[in-house]
């Protein structure tokens, strides 16, 4: 169950409410007069199944509730009650394959924000993974595959394309480019300084090193693997089921290969920097197109189920629910 607190205009309260009642798969109905202050309005308190919550979010702000007031969400991770129960078995499909789009959309933009945490964290990832490459560690570069934040902004490009959002496309190619183009020159410094102190060498980057040759080596299965991590990273966001994005992160050879292009750069291979490179870019494609493909097939499933429930949460007047 999702639960839902809303700020609404005095003037728009019965309207508000008549829609939440009107709502398949809607519990717990609380309205408060006149307790808000900023904005001033009436609180209105529900919970919604999940897989209803998309429709009366999109009637909502169909009813410029968003604008007037405020809108807000949390999951629920426990709720014991009998009306929570019909709530669930009234609303069509099942929660686990909702898509709440406005939820994706506001995730995917704080996860694509370029700032200093965002590219710390990748240029520290990215640092480790040159360590593991050069020492042929394996378990640093699983380490720095984990570290790295890089999907939240490929899951952005995937979600802006979906939605037609062309602000939160071009945030995400701005965080996702330019992330790895500053983690990349500081991981080359990396490397220089860690030459001069005698912990790195020539030699280092030229052995054959079996553990992780594949990351300047692509190949057909590269882009395989980036596209069932795409699948299974988008699915993940989409369910809310987090923890396989841990799976997803240590699946694909991105932060390596950047890492490895900086190494091989810093020493002058550009042979297997050229190679890093295009390991680097058919992971993030295969992520990308894997993303976009998954939300359409997502989108268009569940718009194909709520037809044939019948269910449609839209005020008169109002426009079509997102998703």
């Amino acid at each position: 169950m999702l639960h839902l607190r809303l700020i609404v205009p005095a003037d728009r309260t019965d309207e508000v409410v008549r829609l939440v009642e009107g709502t398949a798969g809607t519990a717990h109905l609380v309205v408060m007069p006149g307790v808000a202050r900023d904005p001033a309005g009436d609180m209105v308190l529900c919970d919604v199944a999940r897989e209803a919550g998309d429709d009366l979010i999109g009637a909502l702000r169909g009813l410029g509730i968003d604008e007037q007031g405020s809108i807000s969400l949390e999951n629920l991770d426990l709720t014991l009650s009998a009306h929570a129960d019909r709530a669930e078995r009234e609303a069509p499909g099942e929660g686990a394959d909702a898509v709440l789009w406005e939820e994706l959309t506001e995730a995917t933009h704080e996860e694509s924000t370029f700032s200093v945490t965002y590219v710390a964290f990748l240029a520290v990832a990215t640092m480790l993974a040159a360590c593991g490459v050069m020492l042929d560690n394996a378990i640093l570069i699983v380490g720095a595959m984990a570290v790295g934040p890089e999907f939240g902004p490929l899951a952005g490009i995937s979600t802006a394309m979906v939605q037609r959002a062309p602000r939160l496309a071009l945030r995400s190619l701005y965080a996702l480019i330019g992330g790895f183009a500053v983690a990349m020159v500081l991981t080359a410094g990396f490397v220089w300084l860690m030459d001069a102190l005698g912990q790195f060498s020539y030699a280092m980057i030229e052995a054959d090193r079996p553990n992780t040759s594949f990351i300047w080596k692509p190949d057909p299965l590269s882009f395989v693997v980036a596209f069932l991590a795409g699948i299974a990273g988008t699915l993940s966001l989409t369910s809310a089921k987090s923890g396989a994005l841990i799976g997803v992160a240590i699946s694909v050879t991105t932060v390596p290969a950047a890492a490895n292009a900086a190494a091989a750069f810093s020493y002058g291979d550009y042979a297997q920097m050229s190679g890093s490179v295009a390991q680097l870019l058919a992971n993030l494609g295969g992520i990308v197109v894997a993303g976009t493909l998954t939300l359409l097939v997502q989108k268009a499933l569940w718009a194909a189920h709520r037809r044939r429930a019948g269910h449609r949460a839209r005020p008169a007047g109002g426009r079509e629910p997102v998703g």
